[in-house]
């Protein structure tokens, strides 16, 4: 086995913290929350409360200033304990950085520690019901009226929706194409106009809500702009895409790894012709090609989160991570659910979640067909 030569013993002794958080206060009330579509508000507070959101942002704005490898502990651990309640990931590894990165320092000020805490829940809103990947298409617009931005259009798909104090809008402020898209903070509490859809009935992902978002003449205050000017957002969302096709590889290989330990586990014990499945040339056969791939995924995306620690992780590398990861980790629930029988078709059992879980990881994020047009842009 390849040792893993990314974390220190600091960054271990935060996993411990973390596995023991997951196991005591998310996964007991995990399927109640997979119920109701969304997880409580007060586990923010508790996730806040132990330090787990925005532990990257610096200390001055509520966070631990700590390196990126404890936000992927954060990561991992949410996915070994097969639980999608908390976008956590999202929070604190998506939405928060736009407003350190291009946030005024008022805006830093206010939001950021609130963001850390739990109080202020994150989301950021760039799918609309006739635009995914193509985000130069978006049609909802932040006109300047006066002294405020004025924004109206729909959204859809925005994970947290339904819980969000704090949403990132991509509206196009200028003309047509990626030169016309800027990022506008709105602030959900009180805002005349905004309106909170159906939270969306989906195959997998149940505890995590995901919500259509109506903006009618939406006002906030021009410094809701991120950024020095219009026109700068297709650029912050391009630069910040990496992070985001990484954080999806990253909670993908701990996904493929979980997948095929609890398969391994259950095909010992589980016996058909007098022995155990794993005593079966096929079945073994199979987990060890799984195994494999989720070692050569691993040791891929670890030298993927070196590059984007030391400042280096390109568009097209982190595409590469994300798409075959996403395509890997819905090759391995598929065929571990298969290896668990009619048992695997049963929601009682943890490689069922997975196999629904996993199906979106192609699509969110950018679909792995743009991903690959990505890629093939660099041939």
């Amino acid at each position: 086995m390849i040792p893993r030569t990314l974390f220190n013993s600091d960054h271990e002794a935060f996993r411990d913290s973390v596995r023991r958080f997951m196991e005591t206060e998310v996964k007991p009330r995990d399927e109640k929350w997979m119920e109701q579509g969304y997880a409580d508000r007060d586990i923010w507070l508790k996730a806040g409360e132990n330090g787990f959101l925005c532990v990257s942002m610096p200390e001055e704005y509520g966070g631990a200033a700590a390196d990126r490898l404890y936000s992927v502990v954060l990561m991992e651990e949410q996915a070994y304990i097969n639980c999608s309640s908390l976008g956590i990931g999202l929070h604190s590894e998506i939405v928060a950085p736009y407003i350190n990165r291009y946030g005024n320092e008022e805006q830093k000020q206010r939001i950021l520690p609130k963001m850390a805490s739990g109080e202020m829940i994150g989301a950021i809103a760039m799918t609309e019901p006739g635009t995914g990947s193509d985000l130069q298409s978006v049609k909802t617009t932040a006109r300047k009226q006066g002294n405020s931005y004025v924004i109206n259009g729909q959204k859809t798909f925005i994970t947290n929706g339904q819980l969000a104090d704090l949403v990132i809008v991509v509206a196009r402020t200028g003309g047509a194409g990626a030169k016309g898209i800027s990022l506008i903070a709105v602030e959900t509490a009180g805002a005349e106009g905004y309106r909170r859809g159906r939270n969306l009935d989906k195959i997998g992902l149940h505890a995590s809500d995901t919500s259509e978002l109506f903006f009618d003449n939406v006002t906030v205050p021009p410094e809701n702009l991120l950024g020095t000017e219009e026109g700068q957002g297709f650029v912050q969302l391009m630069q910040q895409l990496p992070q985001e096709r990484l954080s999806l590889a990253v909670g993908a290989v701990a996904s493929m790894e979980n997948a095929v330990r609890i398969t391994a586990e259950y095909t010992k014990q589980r016996t058909a012709f007098g022995k155990p499945l794993l005593e079966f040339q096929n079945t073994a056969f199979k987990l060890a090609e799984r195994k494999t791939e989720a070692m050569i995924a691993r040791v891929f995306v670890d030298w993927c989160v070196e590059r984007l620690i030391a400042g280096d992780l390109d568009t097209v590398t982190a595409s590469m991570a994300k798409w075959w990861c996403s395509q890997k980790q819905v090759e391995t629930a598929d065929e571990c659910l298969q290896l668990h029988g009619g048992y695997g078709y049963m929601e009682e059992y943890p490689i069922a979640r997975m196999f629904v879980d996993s199906r979106i990881q192609k699509i969110y994020g950018g679909t792995n067909e743009i991903m690959k047009l990505l890629i093939s842009r660099s041939l």
